[in-house]
């Protein structure tokens, strides 16, 4: 079975992580995250209520973790592992992690945020508010972060959605993506 592509917002900001720096793919999925990070030299952390489309990655550079992210107290699910030179998150909001998102980035670590919004329910799923970002939540939520990019609104690719997005570095301005 094809890979999914990986996000083109985090394959823009993945270069501001440390080379070689230990990276969190947070709900990873299928892994579409995870093997791009590896692909860049990264020591990935993907975690997973259901890690079956992950084992393929486990290796020396690679550690897979199941965990219900929902299911467990946030700070265990996150602090358990250390901190991380950068965290990826796409397609997944659960609201209670994100203070343990924030906490679990290493000076300079580097957050690339990436998931649906209000507005999404007219394309289909997910429709439920619950698991809807509202108007500017990524830019409050990671307030203490640096904003490096933020954007939100209706995309077309890879499917036609409305989403919210951040990057966000936790330490002082640094350099940009080319």
């Amino acid at each position: 079975m094809d890979q999914p592509t990986p996000s083109a917002w985090v394959r823009r900001f993945a270069p501001l992580i440390r080379p070689g720096g230990r990276v969190l793919d947070l709900a990873a999925g299928a892994g579409r995250h995870t093997r791009l990070l590896l692909d860049m030299g990264f020591r990935v952390t993907a975690v997973d209520r259901d890690i079956e489309g992950l084992r393929p990655f486990a290796g020396d550079q690679c550690e897979i973790h199941a965990i219900d992210l929902e299911a467990s107290a946030p700070e265990h699910a996150l602090g358990q592992f250390g901190f991380y030179d950068g965290i990826v998150v796409t397609n997944y909001l659960h609201r209670p992690l994100f203070a343990s998102i924030a906490a679990a980035l290493a000076p300079e670590g580097v957050l690339i945020y990436e998931t649906f919004a209000i507005g999404n329910e007219r394309f289909g799923r997910p429709r439920n508010p619950d698991f809807l970002l509202r108007p500017g939540e990524l830019l409050e939520a990671f307030a203490t972060l640096r904003i490096i990019a933020f954007e939100e609104g209706e995309v077309s690719l890879p499917r036609p959605s409305v989403i919210q997005r951040i990057a966000a570095v936790n330490g002082p301005p640094g350099r940009l993506p080319e």
